[in-house]
């Protein structure tokens, strides 16, 4: 179905591997649109409760974009191609309703690190590196990176992350905040599904109604505490409310009907 990445499905957990180990992963048009159809297929599947994202192989999560495809690129043609990127993946992904982990696996440079930042947040192998050089190119990072980053290690950080075209190891990414854990390659995916799976036993809806609420702090014009007060309320007309609240009073361990 799918020519440049991998799906799979345990219980509650999708999996999307890109998988270009000749290219290191690099996330090429064809790549963007495939895991568009596969985080939106993911997404409607009420039976999946968490996305994971990974690359293929242990060298690279992703190393970036294919550089060839926009090498000769207008200044119009340079716009459009971050703006669809945005719509089809890297936004599309952070405003996912079902909760997507990235387990990065190697080099996770430019959009590949654009697209670990989309995800709700990030596991890392101890043979990662990140970075955004897209200024060594005489280009910024157009997938979301000057802004996602920033908001993750603040703006100093940011400054001299992208200024210097530099890479960092896994464990200053967990110093600076921009990954949650930081494990062997071996325990890598086991770990990042231990965490998925504690996901997946809450309630899916309000999970959903939480990643509004946290995106909403980040959004311009936008009243983050105004938005929780609501995604609040809405959860109290939900039958995963009921089941939630049920269970509780009934000391009871809580089956989520999902609605």
């Amino acid at each position: 179905m799918y020519t440049n990445i991998i799906t799979s499905q345990e219980k509650e957990i999708v999996t999307i591997t890109i998988n270009r180990p000749s290219k290191l992963n690099a996330l090429n048009k064809e790549t963007i649109q495939e895991l568009h159809q596969a985080f939106k297929e993911a997404d409607e599947d009420k039976t999946v409760h968490v996305i994971v994202v990974t690359g293929s192989g242990e060298k690279a999560f992703v190393a970036g974009a294919d550089i060839s495809e926009f090498a000769n690129f207008s200044v119009a043609q340079g716009e459009e191609l971050a703006e669809k990127g945005h719509a089809l993946l890297f936004d599309f992904v952070a405003n996912l309703s079902t909760p997507v982990i990235a387990a990065v696996n190697g080099f996770a440079l430019g959009g590949g690190l654009e697209l670990a930042m989309a995800a709700h947040f990030r596991v890392a192998s101890n043979n990662a590196r990140m970075g955004l050089p897209e200024v060594s190119l005489g280009v910024i990072p157009g997938y979301g990176g000057t802004q996602r980053l920033s908001q993750l290690i603040g703006k100093g950080r940011t400054m001299e992350l992208i200024m210097t075209a530099g890479m960092i190891d896994a464990n200053q990414a967990l110093s600076y905040g921009l990954v949650n854990h930081v494990t062997s390659q071996e325990e890598l995916l086991p770990m990042t599904y231990k965490l998925a799976g504690k996901i997946a036993k809450n309630s899916s809806v309000a999970i959903s109604s939480a990643i509004r609420a946290i995106n909403a702090a980040y959004e311009d014009g936008v009243n983050g505490f105004k938005t929780e007060i609501h995604e609040f309320g809405v959860c109290f007309g939900t039958a995963d409310f009921k089941e939630g609240t049920t269970a509780f009073l009934e000391k009871r361990k809580p089956d989520f009907p999902g609605k």
